[in-house]
Protein backbone atom coordinates (compact mmCIF):
# COMPACT_ATOMS: atom_id res chain seq x y z
CA UNK A 1 0.00 0.00 0.00
CA UNK A 2 0.97 3.58 -0.40
CA UNK A 3 -0.16 6.54 -0.21
CA UNK A 4 0.30 10.25 -0.18
CA UNK A 5 -2.31 12.55 1.30
CA UNK A 6 -4.05 14.57 -1.39
CA UNK A 7 -2.83 17.78 0.26
CA UNK A 8 0.54 16.52 1.41
CA UNK A 9 2.64 18.41 -1.10
CA UNK A 10 0.64 21.62 -1.39
CA UNK A 11 -2.11 22.87 -3.64
CA UNK A 12 -0.22 23.65 -6.81
CA UNK A 13 -3.00 22.22 -9.00
CA UNK A 14 -4.09 18.83 -10.27
CA UNK A 15 -1.89 18.54 -13.35
CA UNK A 16 0.62 15.68 -13.28
CA UNK A 17 2.63 16.79 -16.29
CA UNK A 18 4.63 19.99 -16.02
CA UNK A 19 7.48 21.63 -17.91
CA UNK A 20 10.92 21.26 -16.39
CA UNK A 21 13.60 23.88 -16.22
CA UNK A 22 16.37 21.96 -14.51
CA UNK A 23 18.81 19.64 -16.23
CA UNK A 24 20.28 16.35 -15.10
CA UNK A 25 21.22 12.92 -16.39
CA UNK A 26 23.27 9.91 -15.50
CA UNK A 27 23.83 8.63 -19.04
CA UNK A 28 26.27 10.42 -21.40
CA UNK A 29 23.67 10.57 -24.18
CA UNK A 30 21.32 12.43 -21.85
CA UNK A 31 23.80 14.92 -20.43
CA UNK A 32 22.24 18.37 -20.36
CA UNK A 33 18.73 17.13 -21.04
CA UNK A 34 15.92 17.68 -18.55
CA UNK A 35 14.64 14.57 -16.73
CA UNK A 36 11.09 13.30 -16.50
CA UNK A 37 9.96 11.77 -13.21
CA UNK A 38 7.59 8.85 -13.79
CA UNK A 39 5.62 8.13 -10.59
CA UNK A 40 4.03 4.76 -9.79
CA UNK A 41 1.52 4.38 -6.96
CA UNK A 42 1.09 1.38 -4.70
CA UNK A 43 -1.71 -0.97 -3.71
CA UNK A 44 -5.23 0.51 -3.53
CA UNK A 45 -3.84 3.61 -5.20
CA UNK A 46 -4.50 5.76 -8.23
CA UNK A 47 -2.46 8.25 -10.23
CA UNK A 48 -4.27 11.01 -8.36
CA UNK A 49 -2.48 9.96 -5.19
CA UNK A 50 0.84 10.88 -6.81
CA UNK A 51 -0.41 14.21 -8.16
CA UNK A 52 0.81 16.19 -5.19
CA UNK A 53 4.29 14.70 -5.47
CA UNK A 54 4.22 15.62 -9.16
CA UNK A 55 3.13 19.13 -8.21
CA UNK A 56 5.94 19.40 -5.67
CA UNK A 57 8.42 18.43 -8.37
CA UNK A 58 6.83 20.82 -10.86
CA UNK A 59 7.20 23.85 -8.61
CA UNK A 60 10.88 22.92 -8.29
CA UNK A 61 11.14 23.09 -12.07
CA UNK A 62 10.78 19.43 -13.03
CA UNK A 63 8.61 17.50 -15.46
CA UNK A 64 6.59 14.67 -13.91
CA UNK A 65 4.05 12.06 -14.99
CA UNK A 66 1.89 10.04 -12.59
CA UNK A 67 1.05 6.68 -14.17
CA UNK A 68 -2.55 5.45 -14.05
CA UNK A 69 -2.19 1.69 -13.79
CA UNK A 70 -4.59 -0.63 -15.69
CA UNK A 71 -7.97 -1.00 -14.01
CA UNK A 72 -7.49 2.13 -11.92
CA UNK A 73 -8.60 4.60 -14.57
CA UNK A 74 -11.02 7.34 -13.67
CA UNK A 75 -14.62 6.20 -14.01
CA UNK A 76 -13.77 2.53 -13.40
CA UNK A 77 -13.85 2.52 -9.61
CA UNK A 78 -16.54 -0.02 -8.55
CA UNK A 79 -18.73 2.42 -6.67
CA UNK A 80 -22.51 2.11 -6.60
CA UNK A 81 -25.39 3.44 -4.50
CA UNK A 82 -24.69 0.50 -2.15
CA UNK A 83 -21.36 2.09 -1.29
CA UNK A 84 -23.01 5.36 -0.25
CA UNK A 85 -24.58 6.08 3.15
CA UNK A 86 -26.35 4.15 4.48
CA UNK A 87 -24.22 1.40 2.99
CA UNK A 88 -25.56 -1.90 1.66
CA UNK A 89 -22.38 -3.97 1.84
CA UNK A 90 -24.16 -7.15 0.78
CA UNK A 91 -25.18 -5.49 -2.48
CA UNK A 92 -21.80 -3.82 -2.97
CA UNK A 93 -20.11 -7.20 -2.59
CA UNK A 94 -21.59 -8.27 -5.95
CA UNK A 95 -20.49 -5.25 -8.02
CA UNK A 96 -17.95 -6.45 -10.64
CA UNK A 97 -14.41 -5.17 -10.27
CA UNK A 98 -12.44 -3.50 -13.08
CA UNK A 99 -9.33 -5.04 -11.55
CA UNK A 100 -10.47 -8.66 -11.85
CA UNK A 101 -7.91 -10.48 -13.98
CA UNK A 102 -5.30 -7.71 -13.72
CA UNK A 103 -1.81 -9.01 -12.90
CA UNK A 104 1.50 -7.40 -12.05
CA UNK A 105 2.72 -7.99 -15.60
CA UNK A 106 -0.05 -5.72 -16.90
CA UNK A 107 1.15 -2.94 -14.60
CA UNK A 108 4.70 -3.45 -15.83
CA UNK A 109 3.80 -3.48 -19.52
CA UNK A 110 1.78 -0.29 -19.09
CA UNK A 111 4.59 1.48 -17.25
CA UNK A 112 7.22 0.34 -19.77
CA UNK A 113 5.10 1.96 -22.49
CA UNK A 114 4.94 5.20 -20.49
CA UNK A 115 8.71 5.15 -19.97
CA UNK A 116 9.31 4.57 -23.68
CA UNK A 117 7.19 7.60 -24.53
CA UNK A 118 8.80 10.06 -22.15
CA UNK A 119 12.35 8.75 -22.74
CA UNK A 120 12.22 10.47 -26.12
CA UNK A 121 12.53 13.80 -24.29
CA UNK A 122 15.39 13.00 -21.92
CA UNK A 123 16.41 10.82 -18.97
CA UNK A 124 13.73 9.05 -16.93
CA UNK A 125 13.70 8.93 -13.14
CA UNK A 126 11.34 6.13 -12.10
CA UNK A 127 9.75 6.54 -8.65
CA UNK A 128 7.75 3.82 -6.90
CA UNK A 129 5.86 4.13 -3.62
CA UNK A 130 5.12 1.05 -1.50
CA UNK A 131 3.96 -1.74 -3.84
CA UNK A 132 4.87 0.55 -6.73
CA UNK A 133 8.39 -0.70 -6.05
CA UNK A 134 7.42 -4.02 -7.61
CA UNK A 135 6.53 -2.25 -10.84
CA UNK A 136 9.64 -0.09 -11.11
CA UNK A 137 11.86 -3.09 -10.35
CA UNK A 138 10.43 -5.10 -13.22
CA UNK A 139 10.48 -2.11 -15.55
CA UNK A 140 14.20 -1.71 -14.83
CA UNK A 141 14.67 -5.45 -15.45
CA UNK A 142 13.04 -4.95 -18.85
CA UNK A 143 14.34 -1.61 -20.16
CA UNK A 144 17.31 -0.59 -17.96
CA UNK A 145 18.72 1.48 -20.82
CA UNK A 146 15.72 3.82 -20.57
CA UNK A 147 15.91 4.42 -16.82
CA UNK A 148 18.45 6.88 -15.46
CA UNK A 149 17.58 6.50 -11.77
CA UNK A 150 15.27 4.44 -9.55
CA UNK A 151 13.71 5.88 -6.40
CA UNK A 152 12.08 3.53 -3.89
CA UNK A 153 9.96 5.68 -1.60
CA UNK A 154 9.42 3.26 1.28
CA UNK A 155 8.79 0.74 -1.49
CA UNK A 156 9.19 -2.99 -1.94
CA UNK A 157 12.38 -4.15 -3.61
CA UNK A 158 12.32 -7.94 -3.95
CA UNK A 159 15.80 -9.44 -4.08
CA UNK A 160 16.37 -12.66 -2.13
CA UNK A 161 12.64 -13.40 -1.88
CA UNK A 162 10.19 -13.24 -4.78
CA UNK A 163 7.19 -11.31 -3.52
CA UNK A 164 5.48 -9.06 -1.02
CA UNK A 165 3.80 -12.14 0.43
CA UNK A 166 7.16 -13.82 0.99
CA UNK A 167 8.67 -10.77 2.69
CA UNK A 168 5.58 -10.43 4.89
CA UNK A 169 6.46 -13.78 6.46
CA UNK A 170 9.98 -12.76 7.48
CA UNK A 171 11.03 -11.85 11.04
CA UNK A 172 11.67 -8.29 9.86
CA UNK A 173 7.98 -7.92 9.00
CA UNK A 174 6.87 -8.81 12.51
CA UNK A 175 4.78 -6.06 14.04
CA UNK A 176 3.35 -4.80 10.77
CA UNK A 177 -0.19 -3.53 11.36
CA UNK A 178 -2.32 -5.38 8.82
CA UNK A 179 -4.90 -6.99 11.11
CA UNK A 180 -7.32 -4.09 10.67
CA UNK A 181 -8.07 -5.12 7.08
CA UNK A 182 -9.94 -8.22 8.19
CA UNK A 183 -12.63 -6.03 9.75
CA UNK A 184 -13.47 -4.22 6.53
CA UNK A 185 -13.08 -6.77 3.72
CA UNK A 186 -16.26 -6.92 1.65
CA UNK A 187 -17.44 -9.93 -0.34
CA UNK A 188 -15.61 -13.10 -1.31
CA UNK A 189 -12.22 -12.25 -2.82
CA UNK A 190 -12.13 -15.51 -4.76
CA UNK A 191 -15.42 -14.63 -6.48
CA UNK A 192 -14.64 -10.95 -7.03
CA UNK A 193 -11.07 -11.64 -8.15
CA UNK A 194 -9.87 -8.80 -5.92
CA UNK A 195 -9.55 -7.80 -2.30
CA UNK A 196 -12.37 -5.29 -1.71
CA UNK A 197 -12.05 -3.00 1.31
CA UNK A 198 -14.64 -0.67 2.79
CA UNK A 199 -12.31 2.21 3.61
CA UNK A 200 -15.33 4.31 4.64
CA UNK A 201 -16.14 2.16 7.66
CA UNK A 202 -16.52 3.98 10.97
CA UNK A 203 -15.59 0.90 13.02
CA UNK A 204 -13.35 2.37 15.77
CA UNK A 205 -11.07 -0.69 15.92
CA UNK A 206 -10.54 -0.53 12.15
CA UNK A 207 -9.76 3.19 12.33
CA UNK A 208 -7.30 2.68 15.16
CA UNK A 209 -5.53 -0.04 13.19
CA UNK A 210 -5.49 2.00 10.01
CA UNK A 211 -3.90 4.91 11.88
CA UNK A 212 -1.08 2.66 13.14
CA UNK A 213 -0.55 1.19 9.67
CA UNK A 214 -0.68 4.27 7.46
CA UNK A 215 0.02 7.23 9.70
CA UNK A 216 1.64 7.85 13.08
CA UNK A 217 0.07 7.93 16.53
CA UNK A 218 0.13 11.72 16.59
CA UNK A 219 -1.23 12.25 13.06
CA UNK A 220 -4.34 14.47 12.93
CA UNK A 221 -7.67 12.74 12.28
CA UNK A 222 -8.13 14.94 9.24
CA UNK A 223 -5.08 13.43 7.54
CA UNK A 224 -6.19 9.88 8.30
CA UNK A 225 -9.73 10.42 6.95
CA UNK A 226 -8.43 12.25 3.90
CA UNK A 227 -6.20 9.29 3.06
CA UNK A 228 -8.87 6.64 3.64
CA UNK A 229 -11.51 8.49 1.62
CA UNK A 230 -9.24 8.56 -1.43
CA UNK A 231 -8.09 4.94 -1.53
CA UNK A 232 -9.29 2.67 -4.35
CA UNK A 233 -11.54 0.00 -2.80
CA UNK A 234 -10.18 -2.92 -4.87
CA UNK A 235 -6.75 -4.45 -5.36
CA UNK A 236 -5.82 -7.50 -7.49
CA UNK A 237 -5.34 -10.70 -5.55
CA UNK A 238 -2.31 -11.87 -7.50
CA UNK A 239 0.00 -8.86 -7.18
CA UNK A 240 1.27 -9.62 -3.67
CA UNK A 241 2.13 -13.18 -4.73
CA UNK A 242 3.76 -12.26 -8.05
CA UNK A 243 7.48 -12.77 -8.58
CA UNK A 244 9.06 -9.30 -8.68
CA UNK A 245 12.72 -10.16 -8.10
CA UNK A 246 15.31 -7.77 -9.47
CA UNK A 247 18.07 -8.89 -11.82
CA UNK A 248 21.64 -7.83 -11.22
CA UNK A 249 22.62 -7.60 -14.91
CA UNK A 250 19.77 -5.25 -15.84
CA UNK A 251 18.11 -3.57 -12.85
CA UNK A 252 21.42 -3.75 -11.02
CA UNK A 253 23.17 -1.32 -13.32
CA UNK A 254 20.69 1.53 -12.76
CA UNK A 255 21.58 4.07 -10.01
CA UNK A 256 19.08 3.90 -7.17
CA UNK A 257 17.84 5.68 -4.06
CA UNK A 258 15.80 4.40 -1.11
CA UNK A 259 13.78 6.71 1.13
CA UNK A 260 13.25 5.07 4.52
CA UNK A 261 10.09 6.02 6.42
CA UNK A 262 11.33 5.51 9.96
CA UNK A 263 7.88 5.53 11.62
CA UNK A 264 6.17 3.18 9.18
CA UNK A 265 3.70 0.77 10.77
CA UNK A 266 2.92 -1.13 7.57
CA UNK A 267 6.39 -1.83 6.14
CA UNK A 268 8.52 -1.94 9.31
CA UNK A 269 11.88 -0.21 9.23
CA UNK A 270 13.66 -3.53 9.75
CA UNK A 271 12.05 -4.85 6.57
CA UNK A 272 13.01 -1.73 4.63
CA UNK A 273 16.60 -2.17 5.81
CA UNK A 274 16.60 -5.85 4.85
CA UNK A 275 15.63 -5.05 1.28
CA UNK A 276 18.28 -2.33 1.07
CA UNK A 277 20.92 -4.73 2.41
CA UNK A 278 19.98 -7.52 0.02
CA UNK A 279 20.07 -5.19 -2.96
CA UNK A 280 23.49 -3.85 -2.01
CA UNK A 281 24.80 -7.39 -1.61
CA UNK A 282 23.53 -8.25 -5.09
CA UNK A 283 25.29 -5.27 -6.70
CA UNK A 284 28.02 -4.08 -4.29
CA UNK A 285 29.46 -1.72 -6.90
CA UNK A 286 26.06 0.01 -7.29
CA UNK A 287 24.56 0.52 -3.87
CA UNK A 288 21.45 2.37 -2.72
CA UNK A 289 21.79 6.02 -1.76
CA UNK A 290 19.76 5.95 1.45
CA UNK A 291 17.75 8.78 3.02
CA UNK A 292 15.50 8.73 6.07
CA UNK A 293 12.34 10.69 6.84
CA UNK A 294 10.60 10.49 10.23
CA UNK A 295 7.12 9.77 8.92
CA UNK A 296 4.60 6.96 8.56
CA UNK A 297 3.79 4.88 5.50
CA UNK A 298 1.75 7.74 4.07
CA UNK A 299 3.89 10.86 4.47
CA UNK A 300 2.49 13.37 6.92
CA UNK A 301 1.89 16.92 5.77
CA UNK A 302 4.74 18.10 7.99
CA UNK A 303 7.27 15.77 6.33
CA UNK A 304 6.12 15.59 2.73
CA UNK A 305 8.35 18.41 1.52
CA UNK A 306 11.40 16.46 2.66
CA UNK A 307 10.46 13.62 0.33
CA UNK A 308 9.97 15.97 -2.61
CA UNK A 309 13.42 17.44 -1.97
CA UNK A 310 15.03 13.99 -1.89
CA UNK A 311 13.30 12.86 -5.08
CA UNK A 312 14.13 16.12 -6.86
CA UNK A 313 17.73 15.82 -5.74
CA UNK A 314 18.45 12.73 -7.83
CA UNK A 315 17.97 14.64 -11.11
Amino acid sequence: MTLYSRRAFGRAGAATLALATTAGATRPADRGRAPTFVLVHGAFGRAAHMADLANGLAVRGHRALAVELPGHERGRVPYSSAFQAPQDLEAWATVPSPLAGIELRHYVEHTVNAVRQVAAYGPVVLVGASAGGLVISLVANTVPQLVSHLVYDDAYCCVALPSVAAYSRTPEAAGAHTEFLGRVVVGDPTKLGVLRVNWRSADPEYLAGARLAFMTEDAPDTELFELLNNLHPDDPLSVNEADARVEGRTWGRVPRTFIRHTRDGLVPLALQDRMIREADELTPSNRFAVHSVATGHAPGVDRAGEIVDIVAGVA
